[in-house]
């Protein structure tokens, strides 16, 4: 059975991050996507120009119409703006049950553009937090929830993810790409987990809806469900955190990304691979050299129902090229 996937959250016209990338991710990872939105937000892997904040009585009708409809296997949620919405969000987990709730507390865009109000963050601290599974916060959005300073070691994210734990998630996945270091470190903890997860650092700026692809990626693997531990590592293949994508390339600013498990199913002979532009066609975009340091290619052998091949897996860790990169 596929399972169905509520992302609520704001909408990106690039198409990089907020709505639009959760649905990429959803159908990425073989889920059916469905959306609520929260906010219409004007804004580019630049910046964000203008934000119109949805009434909160349409959030409210848009979930219910929807969820005395539809089953929903997980929710995953992202930009809430305010507030009223996030009550109004609050109002309509309490009344469904949803199985699982990913959080994905948007507060600042990569930018360095609000878009929680400061008055809220009390709201979703206080009121959405106890209701959710799992939170996935910056070491940034971290420190604003609990109102101290950031961290700068990685040996202080056990610490700060129990006290984020404390405030009622059952699960926290601490990400620690703003650390400095060679490696990039991240924390699942809760429910009897410490696990630290780490993997190689690239060195980019180029990052615009990481954070969302990744929540959507694991709201997926909660709806299969995949343990807790199994649902973090498994955007990633063939190692988390590492998220398989292709390049969107922009004219200014960061890159967005379109990540997705599979790029491209080649039923060929193990370890024959495929020609690139046979590879890329069907996406309509060609890695150049350029491309192939950043992204790593890699050959992975598969087996089904007596035939075998390998599969094109393209690797990076949360992250985009540089637009020099794209051209």
């Amino acid at each position: 059975m596929i399972p169905n996937v509520l992302t609520i959250a704001g909408t990106d016209p690039s198409g990089g991050a907020g709505v639009q990338a959760d649905l990429k991710a959803f159908s990425a990872n073989g889920a059916y996507g469905m959306s609520v939105m929260t906010a219409l937000v004007a804004q580019t892997t630049t910046g964000v120009s203008e934000v119109h904040e949805i009434p909160p009585e349409f959030v409210t009708a848009q979930l219910t119409t929807l969820l005395d409809d539809v089953r929903v296997d997980a929710v995953k949620i992202g930009m809430l703006a305010n507030a009223e919405v996030i009550r109004a969000v609050v109002a309509a987990l309490d009344r469904y049950a949803p199985p699982f709730v990913v959080l994905d507390p948007v507060m600042v865009a990569k930018s360095g553009d609000r878009l929680l109000a400061p008055e809220a963050v009390s709201a979703l601290r206080d009121e959405l937090l106890p209701r959710v599974d799992l939170i996935t916060p910056n070491l940034p959005e971290a420190a604003d929830l609990l109102g101290e300073a950031e961290i700068e070691d990685p040996a202080d994210m056990p610490g700060q993810a129990d006290r984020l734990a404390g405030l009622g998630a059952k699960h926290v996945l601490l990400k620690g790409g703003h650390l400095r270091g060679e490696s990039s470190v991240d924390l699942l903890y809760g429910d009897g987990i410490s696990e630290f997860l780490s993997s190689e650092r690239v060195d980019t700026t180029n990052d615009h809806g990481t954070g969302c692809t990744l929540s959507s990626a694991i709201a997926c693997g909660l709806a299969k469900g995949l343990p807790m531990e199994e649902a973090v590592s498994a955007p990633a293949m063939p190692q988390r955190p590492n998220i398989p994508m292709i390049l969107f390339p922009a004219k200014k600013g960061a890159c967005s990304i379109l990540k997705a498990r599979q790029l491209h199913m080649a039923r060929k002979e193990p370890n024959e691979k495929p020609a690139r532009s046979e590879t890329m066609r069907s996406w309509g975009y060609f890695l150049t050299k350029e491309n192939r340091d950043f992204i790593k290619p890699k050959y992975v052998p598969w087996k089904l129902e007596g035939r075998s091949g390998s599969i094109l897996m393209m690797t990076m860790r949360q992250t985009t090229i540089s637009p020099a990169a794209t051209k």
